[in-house]
């Protein structure tokens, strides 16, 4: 690939920026009747995280756009698609922090929202941002065959075959010892499907080409593994200072990770070759994918 100059951190930062005031503006007001619902949405949503998968969707969909001036709809329909992400990975992580599931109380350096709400609160705000994420995606201002599309990446993505079915199989594999290929799947489901579709939603929502779409999917299979590995690694690795979540939560669990099967440094030179996978993905896209090389970067060498 050719590297042209670009910004990473100050991209990153804006784009951070941006999508936190598109989700502020499609999230309902904490005024709104009933009040407490709304405000517990909100909490979940706004005021933290690193965005990656909303970054995901913008890149890629810079890495699809056939013009250097894309069309303001294609822009909206971007910020759509990037806020859906987003929203589902905001109820999904209310959902894994309940005491029935993960029994968290610290998430992004501040009270999860069962513990700043209650229980119940924080699973009706959960169920709520679900299908906001489908509204979001229904009034993309794209022709509908590309809504459709878009529509149905997301509810696999996050369904039964995708990140709800993974965390049954992580809920049901505590205590017990997973083989490598069985660990791969449940953190491709897990993990993975969320951020390959927050690929390939950018790729669909920018008319991306055929060969476009394949180097996307390509991308976007490796570096969905590479985020769950990343995690594993720095549970064990880094404090809960640092993560703005309890460190060791899964060691402590007994749950099967990628350091607990293959071990740390195994773990590390599995995640380089996802690093190199998704990096030659991205070849066939020329320069218009450094954004996409530049967040593949970032995820692998994060440290939190």
């Amino acid at each position: 690939m050719v590297r042209v100059a670009v910004d990473f951190p100050a991209w990153l930062t804006d784009r951070a920026r941006h999508i936190e005031t598109v989700l502020d503006h499609f999230l309902p007001e904490a005024s709104t009747q009933p009040q407490r619902l709304h405000e517990a949405m909100r909490y979940a949503v706004l005021g933290g995280g690193k965005r990656v998968r909303a970054a995901l969707v913008y890149a890629a969909g810079q890495a699809s756009l056939q013009a250097n001036t894309p069309a303001s709809a294609q822009l909206m329909a971007l910020d759509h698609a990037a806020a859906a992400v987003e929203l589902i990975h905001a109820y999904s992580l209310v959902h894994d922090d309940l005491p029935c599931m993960d029994d968290d109380a610290l998430r992004r350096g501040r009270p999860t929202v069962h513990v700043q709400y209650d229980e119940a609160t924080a699973m009706l705000a959960a169920d709520a941002l679900q299908p906001l994420a489908f509204e979001l995606l229904g009034r993309m201002p794209v022709a509908p065959a590309l809504v459709v599309q878009a529509v149905q990446q997301l509810a696999r993505a996050a369904g039964s075959l995708g990140m709800v079915g993974g965390q049954a199989i992580d809920c049901d594999s505590v205590n017990r010892v997973l083989a490598p290929d069985d660990l791969q799947t449940m953190h491709k489901m897990k993990t993975g499907a969320m951020l390959e579709a927050s690929v390939v939603l950018g790729g669909i929502v920018a008319g991306a080409s055929s060969t476009v779409r394949q180097g996307l999917d390509r991308y976007a299979a490796a570096m969905g593994l590479a985020f769950q590995v990343v995690d594993d690694i720095l549970d064990v690795t880094a404090d809960t200072a640092t993560l703005g979540k309890t460190a060791g939560k899964d060691a402590a669990g007994n749950k099967p990770t990628y350091v607990s099967v293959l071990g740390l440094q195994p773990s590390r030179q599995f995640l380089q070759q996802l690093h190199h996978q998704a990096r030659e993905a991205l070849l066939p896209l020329g320069p218009s994918a450094e954004l996409l090389g530049c967040l593949a970067d970032f995820i692998v060498n994060r440290d939190h």
